[in-house]
Formats: C-alpha cells, sequence, structure tokens
C-alpha cells in the first residue's frame, strides 16, 4: 500500500492506442516494462497525460487490471471524477486488482479554501481506506491550494499520504511544507510533475522524487538517484543533457503529442496516436523533436559517469 514514505520516480504513464483510437494492449505491456527498466520506483496510470478522460469507465478498469497484472512497481490510479459515485466505483476497482493507491484532483469549480478542505473531506470518505494522492495542478484545474489548505487536509485526513506537486511556481511551497513537517506537522511524501522541469530544484527544496511523464523516464531516475548519493554536480550535469527536450516537451497542447511520438520511435509504443480529440505534430515539429534527440545523444556521451 502507498505511504508517507514513498520516494524515487513514480513515472506518469501514457495510454497507448491503435492508430483507429482502440486500445493497444501489446504496447501497454511493453510500456509497463520498459519505465520498470528505466528506474521507475512506482507507476501512475490514467491521470491528465493518460487521457483518462477519453476512456469508457469499462476501459479504464481494463486498463488497471492489465497494469497492475504486469507491474512488480507499486500502482496508483487517477480516480478524479466529475462526481463521487463515479470516483468511488473505479477506486474500489483499482484496490480490488492491487493497485497500490489512488490519485484525486479538485474539480474547477472549488474557488475558496472552505471547499477545497470541505471536498478533500468527502472525497477521504468515500475512499475508504484506498490510500491517496493530492493532485496540485492549478495550472489544469485552475484550483489554488495553498500550503495552508494542505496542511489541513493532511492533518484531518489520514488517508492522504502524498502530495502530487505540480504548481509553477511552486519551489517556495515545497519549503513551506517541509518547514511544517520539521515543526511537527505530519510529513507525506511529495512527488513532482511539470515534465520534470524543475525536478532538482524541487529534489534540493525537500521533495521525495518525481511523479511526471517525460519521454525519457532514466533522467529523472538518475537524477533522483544521484542526488540520494549527495552528488548534486552530477545531477546536474544529467538535467542540463536533457534541458532541450524537457524545454520543449513542455509546451502546452503539445507536450503528450511529443511524449507518445518520443515513445513510439524509442520501440516503447506501436503508434504515437492521441484518441480524438488531440493534437497531432507536423513534419515541422517533428524535425525540431529529431535534432533535440541526436544533440541529446551526443550530450550524454559525454558524462563520464555509469548512466542508465
Amino acid at each position: 500500500m502507498l505511504d508517507e514514505t514513498a520516494k524515487g520516480v513514480f513515472t506518469i504513464a501514457v495510454t497507448p492506442f491503435l492508430p483507429d483510437g482502440a486500445l493497444d494492449w501489446n504496447s501497454v505491456d511493453r510500456m509497463v516494462d520498459f519505465y520498470i527498466e528505466k528506474g521507475a520506483t512506482g507507476l501512475t496510470i490514467l491521470g491528465m497525460m493518460g487521457e483518462a478522460g477519453k476512456l469508457t469507465a469499462d476501459e479504464a478498469i481494463a486498463i488497471v487490471k492489465r497494469v497492475t497484472a504486469r507491474s512488480t512497481v507499486p500502482i496508483v490510479v487517477g480516480v478524479s471524477a466529475p462526481g463521487f459515485a463515479a470516483m468511488k466505483t473505479l477506486s474500489d476497482a483499482a484496490m480490488d486488482a492491487g493497485a497500490a493507491g489512488v490519485m484525486v484532483a479538485p474539480p474547477g469549480s472549488l474557488k475558496t479554501d472552505d471547499q477545497i478542505i470541505t471536498y478533500y473531506h468527502n472525497a477521504a470518505e468515500t475512499l475508504g481506506d484506498a490510500p491517496f494522492v493530492l493532485q496540485d495542478f492549478p495550472l489544469v484545474t485552475n484550483v489554488q491550494i495553498s500550503p495552508s489548505v494542505i496542511l489541513k487536509i493532511v492533518e484531518d485526513c489520514p488517508t492522504c499520504v502524498m502530495l502530487k506537486h505540480e504548481d509553477w511556481p511552486g519551489l517556495e511551497k515545497i519549503s513551506t511544507l517541509r518547514e511544517a513537517s520539521n515543526a511537527g506537522a505530519r510529513r507525506i511524501s511529495i512527488l513532482c510533475g511539470n515534465g520534470g522541469l524543475y525536478l532538482l530544484e524541487e529534489m534540493l527544496r525537500g521533495a521525495d522524487g518525481a511523479m511526471t511523464g517525460f519521454g525519457y523516464p532514466e533522467m529523472m531516475a538518475d537524477v533522483v538517484a544521484a542526488h540520494q548519493r549527495g552528488q548534486t554536480d552530477q545531477a546536474r550535469d544529467i538535467f542540463d543533457a536533457y534541458m532541450p527536450m524537457v524545454r520543449y516537451e513542455a509546451q502546452p497542447g503539445l507536450g503528450l503529442a511529443i511524449r507518445k511520438y518520443t515513445l513510439a520511435k524509442r520501440g516503447v509504443i506501436g503508434h504515437p496516436t492521441l484518441r480524438k480529440p488531440g493534437a497531432s505534430l507536423s513534419a515541422a515539429t517533428i524535425a525540431e523533436v529529431d535534432a533535440i534527440a541526436a544533440r541529446q545523444a551526443v550530450r550524454l556521451k559525454t558524462i563520464d559517469y555509469p548512466l542508465r
């Protein structure tokens, strides 16, 4: 079961589709194996970048069952939904299938601190014993969750064991939360998103790792491992080698299409298909991704200590 000690890299998994939009089960299996081989200590499925909103309820449960059966690392399942009934149905199915925990993002209708706190009280009650991740991604949800509100939710809801930190800018939020835990507040795991754009700085501020889906997940695993060894300069060298691709993939509206193209080019998934509606890449964009990848490979050869 997921708990407050979770650390490392929980890679956000894409959902592979065939060109006609059907689920690509062979690619699901390869993808799970690939992420673990590249250093994932956990996987997160059915997140915002997993196109969860484009799946039927039966498809979502089928993916959970396939991934949990295949994986040798803990699985977190995104169960965010407009209503609590749908959330409970997917959460119960996920936990029954062997998931380690679930993740809940706030709906965009929440505007005040009291509304946010009440929502997560209700979510925790709905989820029962299932450990959950509080997803803080205001750039997408338009819900601003202050450190004091997060600390209140953590205090009131023992099953809240992790924060998926995806505020931007949000480094001061991490510092505030860690200062509070050092002063006696319950410490929960903090894993960070945003495609790894600020990963090293987030680790230095007290985060426990990453929960995001950059197309080269080995970067995140190597940066986290170097940081944990106290080798900050090595962590910077690794991050710097991948930085142009991290930056390029961070483009709003195109990031998932770029990520899926990268994974398909690496042979992880069979097709870069996004289920409609979804962005597609122009020939110019594909050429830019290829050029960045080629230069990245050259830079990695200059690093004189072992990488994955």
